[in-house]
């Protein structure tokens, strides 16, 4: 995201984001309507316009939000990590893992969106897209050495990554975050 600043909200617009919060992870977006939201939240549907312009408004600030969310809680775990590539690298993935257990272990919002938001030209999907993109530059920084990283180690850790949520979104394996770590973890030890 461009912007990383966090939206100065009123009460009952950051209620209303909390019940979309909720509602979509849960149901899917298209699932649910402005009328539940606005219920959900206790507040009319008038203040939800009001306050996001439309539901597809409202979509792109669900999908930022969590996105501001997840990142301040990666890079607390990153912090806390040791500095070798593979503490980092590490660090990632079980942060992804717990981020997941605490956050309804429904998968990743972005891929699940995506599943509903396909069209390239649509806002929502360039916050999907720059999401995606900013977690790739976060696996290109952990594995640069002398300010370069394989593109092909990169691009092939991130699909471990993805996999791991995806995987541990619909219960595919026993823990598909420890088998991604670990693998990226192995390919990591033989990249040189």
């Amino acid at each position: 995201m461009a912007d990383e600043s966090v939206p100065e909200l009123t009460p009952k617009a950051r209620r209303i984001l909390e019940s979309a919060s909720k509602l979509f992870y849960e149901k899917g977006i298209h699932a649910v309507g402005v009328d539940t939201v606005a219920l959900d939240a206790g507040v009319t549907k008038k203040t939800l316009y009001e306050r996001f312009g439309s539901k597809d408004g409202l979509v792109v600030e669900y999908l930022k939000d969590r996105d501001r969310r997840w990142r301040a809680f990666r890079d607390k775990k990153l912090a806390s990590a040791g500095h070798s590539r593979a503490e980092q690298l590490s660090a990632a993935f079980d942060a992804s893992a717990s981020w997941s257990k605490a956050s309804g272990g429904k998968g990743c919002s972005m891929v699940n969106a995506h599943a509903e938001f396909s069209d390239r030209s649509h806002p929502v999907f360039a916050v999907i897209a720059e999401q995606k993109r900013e977690m790739l530059d976060l696996f290109r920084r952990i594995l640069a050495t002398d300010g370069q990283a394989d593109e092909r180690l990169v691009e092939a850790i991130m699909l471990l990554h993805e996999g791991a949520l995806v995987a541990d979104g619909i219960g595919i394996g026993t823990d598909p975050f420890d088998v991604g770590r670990d693998a990226a973890l192995e390919m990591l030890k033989h990249s040189g």
